[in-house]
């Protein structure tokens, strides 16, 4: 499994950004994938679930209306469109393979992650 992410960055209250991930060495359109992070101090928490053929999605309260996660299987790539960030959003971003329960058993299946600052 090999993932790499891109697209973070620092950005204010209320802006939008958009991670990318571009996955490899295993077989991207059968699999599930999700998106984690991992704030100062914390432990990793999922922020979007979806399925093989991107048909379904999934999130966990604290992101729900504000992030979108997408993919392409034909370019095995991986996206999450987060808009109205929050200070609280501020995390290092993982992509993910599996849903959130493989994804968050093993690191082996992250990838090297991406910094997203939300701040004034």
């Amino acid at each position: 499994v090999h993932l790499v992410e891109s697209g973070g960055g620092l950005v204010q209250p209320g802006d939008s950004l958009r991670l990318s991930c571009v996955a490899s060495g295993f077989a991207f359109g059968s699999a599930d994938m999700s998106w984690l992070r991992q704030a100062p101090g914390k432990g990793p928490e999922w922020v979007s679930a979806i399925n093989e053929d991107g048909s379904k999605t999934y999130y966990p309260d604290s992101v729900k209306g504000r992030f979108s996660a997408s993919r392409d299987n034909a370019k095995n790539m991986l996206y999450l469109q987060m808009d109205s960030l929050k200070p609280e959003d501020t995390a290092v971003y993982y992509c993910a393979a599996g849903d959130p329960t493989e994804a968050l058993r093993s690191e082996s299946y992250w990838g090297q992650g991406t910094q997203v600052t939300v701040s004034s």
